[in-house]
């Protein structure tokens, strides 16, 4: 059996400049603000439970992150979480490496005791539709609803 060339660990502090990187290597914009907020929420509050995860290859290199959190009682809902951002090194797709960040992703809520989790997916990116398909997400009884402000 072939050695997985990546260690799937949870995110740290540290891990931001790089997790902007990577993301702006996918996006082509930087985005740091939203990080910035998002490792407040999800990797430095005492409030929250560790849950967001990095691939690293052997060198220490980051090659790819999912981030997300357990839902606190939100509109009556427990026991589920929510994926919020899974980013794969264009240069190290095709490897495996986001299908093993989603696994332990997934292991680790289960954990946790979470029984669902959820994500957001534009309909009309369909090579993120084929890749939460192929990994047993599926379209659920919950309506996203929106509201175009105007004047």
């Amino acid at each position: 059996m072939e050695k997985n060339p990546f260690k799937i660990r949870l995110m740290k502090s540290d891990d931001f400049d790089i997790v902007v990187k990577l993301d702006n290597k996918v996006v082509n914009k930087s985005r740091a603000e939203y990080y910035r907020l998002k490792f407040e929420e999800l990797v430095q509050s005492s409030d929250c439970v560790p849950a967001s995860l990095v691939a690293e290859q052997d060198d220490g290199q980051l090659v790819g992150f999912v981030m997300g959190g357990i839902l606190v009682g939100e509109y009556g809902i427990s026991h589920e979480a929510t994926l919020e951002t899974i980013v794969v090194d264009p240069n190290q797709r095709n490897k495996g490496i986001g299908q093993r960040l989603i696994d332990e992703f997934v292991d680790h809520m289960r954990s946790l005791g979470v029984q669902k989790i959820s994500t957001l997916v534009d309909s009309t990116d369909t090579e993120m539709m084929h890749f939460f398909t192929s990994n047993r997400f599926t379209p659920s009884k919950t309506v996203n609803l929106e509201r175009v402000p105007r004047n």
